[in-house]
């Protein structure tokens, strides 16, 4: 019979981003920050001006861009430090996916910033 018999059967999951550990979310999260820092050097370089006015602020506070952005960025690692912890890793992973776009807006604004400059 049938009914007699025990079948387990394992499905595989989709990766899930609860398995991502909070160790690696502020990796990642601290690498975007070096990625967004790069960006928006470049697309400073390129005539395109800061948006942020935090950051603005900062990086006349400071003297440089380079020396306002590390500030800022110095401080928003200390804040997810915090979180990861904490283990609010749900906010990391929110966070990470905020700066994943602000750095794909920042070398979009990076490219519209340098197609300005090649126009005759």
């Amino acid at each position: 019979m049938v009914d007699d018999m025990n079948v387990t059967v394992s499905i595989p999951r989709p990766f899930a981003a609860e398995t991502i550990s909070g160790a690696r979310l502020f990796v990642h999260f601290s690498y975007l920050q070096v990625l967004d820092v790069l960006t928006t050097l470049a697309f400073l370089m390129a005539g395109v001006q800061e948006a942020n006015p935090l950051v603005r602020w900062s990086m006349l506070a400071f003297g440089t861009p380079l020396q306002g952005l590390v500030a800022v960025k110095v401080g928003a690692v200390v804040l997810a430090l915090l979180c990861w912890r904490t283990g609010r890793n749900a906010l990391l992973r929110k966070a990470n996916f905020f700066f994943s776009c602000l750095v794909a807006w920042n070398l979009f604004c990076l490219i519209l910033g340098l197609a300005a400059r090649v126009r005759p």
